[in-house]
């Protein structure tokens, strides 16, 4: 019986039909909640700066493929997934939301090369280069609000900014796991926001990286925390 489970799990047709209603079920979170934006001008403030890349943390990502301005052929995008089979799920979802997929690990530890790191890293810079944006989580693996130097290499690398940014819905399910993991219910309000834009010099060395690693952290912590006081909800790090 657990063999059968573990394949059904496994099989694509499973992972297919998983996608595929997550896919849905974001589309209606997404039209049935009324969303604000801060700044209102967001769009306006963004757009002469694409492509760019958006930073969000995990767990709080299950919105992301909705910031794009459904009328600009501007915010096409890739998002940066796992390689691993929960990460099936999601790159299914992302696809049919309209979102290109990138596979692969944002981890620079010693699990880099195994997980695909090294090509994924190469595909997002040749992507920005091409006129498209890249979006990605900025945690380090496992560890929750701690920003990796990852994104800021890559921002470094490929010349162009990083947007870092948060979305929240007054009504939600909140899980007890490592990322704290905020399901999106349908129904209710939610907020966008993006602070401001974090530029990498193309030189910059090691104490530069992580001053802007740290502003980088700051600024999602504060986009996240300002989201969740708009719609009058506790954010993930009081939960």
């Amino acid at each position: 019986m657990k063999r059968l489970l573990r394949n059904t799990l496994r099989s694509s047709w499973f992972q297919r039909a998983v996608g595929v209603l997550a896919a849905e079920y974001l589309r209606l979170v997404w039209r049935t909640n009324r969303f604000t934006f801060d700044p209102p001008d967001v769009y306006e403030r963004v757009e002469p700066q694409l492509p760019a890349i958006f930073a969000f943390w995990h767990g709080q990502h299950f919105l992301t493929p909705f910031i794009k301005n459904q009328n600009k052929a501007s915010y096409r995008a890739k998002v940066l997934i796992s390689r691993h089979r929960d990460g099936e799920f999601n790159a299914i979802a992302a696809e049919r939301l309209g979102i290109g997929t990138i596979r692969g690990s944002g981890d620079h530890g010693g699990a880099f090369h195994r997980k695909g790191g090294v090509g994924a890293f190469k595909e997002m810079v040749r992507t920005l280069q091409a006129g498209c944006n890249v979006a990605l989580t900025a945690d380090v693996p496992k560890r929750s609000r701690v920003a990796g130097l990852g994104i800021i290499m890559l921002a470094r690398e490929s010349g162009r900014p990083i947007m870092p940014f948060a979305m929240a819905t007054s009504r939600f399910v909140r899980l007890k796991n490592w990322d704290r993991t905020t399901i999106n219910l349908p129904f209710g309000r939610g907020a966008l926001v993006g602070i401001k834009e974090i530029h990498v010099p193309p030189d910059a060395d090691a104490a530069t990286m992580e001053a802007l690693r740290q502003e980088l952290e700051d600024t999602l912590n504060e986009a996240t925390r300002r989201a969740y006081a708009q719609l009058g909800r506790p954010g993930p790090e009081d939960a």
